[in-house]
């Protein structure tokens, strides 16, 4: 059911919590984890016109991802990494899709009840209602 796990990663303390149960879960299932980071890229703005800064961008991601992977050395799961360019909700959507994922982990925050609405607009919720497979919440 959950053999094939997709975590998108943003490397802050927090995502950590999410790679965590990934691996707890995937490690149940004989599983694999997929960590997937996107690259925001600007609307209306041509790549190329900003190359040399989403190339640097990219750089720096390759070394948080080494240093995520370097913390996942004790799961049995095999881990796949991913790190690629776009809207960061429709390329998680893509992705999990694409590789048939049967659960999406990701680290969101805690709704506050007296401005509820102001929550909705976030990557995590977005993904949550618009995903095909299941997804969970770490808080």
């Amino acid at each position: 059911m959950f053999r094939r796990v997709l975590v998108p990663v943003d490397f802050s303390e927090k995502c950590k919590r999410s790679v965590i149960v990934a691996t707890d879960i995937a490690g149940h299932y004989d599983g694999e984890i997929h960590l997937l980071h996107v690259i925001e890229t600007l609307v209306d703005t041509d790549f190329s016109e900003l190359k040399d800064f989403y190339e640097k961008l990219e750089r720096k991601a390759e070394k948080e991802m080494k240093k995520l992977l370097a913390s996942c050395v004790s799961t049995q799961a095999a881990i796949y990494e991913k790190i690629i360019f776009g809207n960061r909700s429709r390329e998680i959507l893509d992705y999990a899709e694409q590789r048939e994922v049967g659960l999406i982990i990701m680290t969101s925050h805690v709704v506050d009840p007296a401005q509820p609405l102001s929550s909705w607009g976030t990557i995590s919720y977005k993904v949550a209602l618009l995903s095909k497979c299941p997804v969970m919440l770490v808080k």
